[in-house]
This record gives C-alpha cells, sequence and structure tokens, in this order.
C-alpha cells in the first residue's frame, strides 16, 4: 500500500509501550520491536506515514519497514517528547497526528496545529486495526 505523506502519525514510542505492555520494562527493546511491529501493520492498514519516537536506541534510527524510526536526540527527561517538537517544527502540522498522553506535548502539539490522540485510544485502533 502507498503511504500518504500527507498523512503523518508521529507516536511517542514510551507512552504507547507505557499505556499497554504489562512488564515492558523488562524487555524493553522487545516491546519497542512489538510496537513497531505493529505501527507497520496500521501504517499498511490506514495508508498513512508512520514515524516511531524512541527515547532510548531500542531499535536502530531510520526505516523499520514502512515505519521511520527517530531517536531523542539527547538523553533525560523528556527527550523523546522534545524530538517530536522538533519534528512538528520541520512539517506542516495540520496534517500530523501525534499518538502521546503527555499533557505538555499534547498542548504544545495542539497549538501548532497537529492532531492529537492519546496512547490508549491508539491502542484501541490497532486493536480495530487487526494490528
Amino acid at each position: 500500500m502507498t503511504h500518504d505523506p500527507r498523512r503523518r502519525v508521529i507516536v511517542d514510542g514510551a507512552n504507547v509501550v507505557g499505556a499497554g505492555a504489562r512488564g515492558w520494562w523488562r524487555d524493553r527493546a522487545g516491546a519497542m520491536r512489538g510496537l513497531a511491529d505493529r505501527l507497520v501493520c496500521y501504517a499498511d492498514a490506514d495508508g498513512v506515514s508512520v514515524e516511531l519516537v524512541l527515547d532510548a536506541p531500542d531499535l536502530p534510527e531510520g526505516p523499520h519497514r514502512s515505519v521511520m524510526v527517530h531517536h531523542a536526540t539527547r538523553r533525560g527527561r523528556d527527550a523523546g517528547d522534545d524530538r517530536i517538537r522538533e519534528l512538528l517544527a520541520d512539517a506542516d502540522p495540520s496534517t500530523v497526528r501525534v499518538v502521546t498522553s503527555d499533557r505538555a506535548l499534547r498542548t504544545d502539539a495542539r497549538q501548532l496545529g497537529a492532531e492529537v490522540i492519546g496512547a490508549g485510544t491508539f491502542l484501541d485502533r490497532l486493536e480495530d486495526a487487526g494490528c
């Protein structure tokens, strides 16, 4: 399936994994791989461009099949959130849906004109898509 670059979904990886997977911290890299695989399924099913932002290098940066993986550009608190803000600054936010439950990031993304969806709601959408 062709992915529409005018319909981007930027996913806060730690937020989404933390909202769904129990015990994910015992195998953080495995949990992130599992999320990336589910996002590939979602991207292919919905025809959107999906980007996964990770706080730590649990997956190699770059393409993971049809999902683009980004690493935070620094370490520490909210590093992944800041990377999402950077991606939004380089985009037309009106074409972007940000998946996060982080209050400050939600506010900033909405102020820039992006749509925001919570991590739990997004996990439900993954399930509905069969992913």
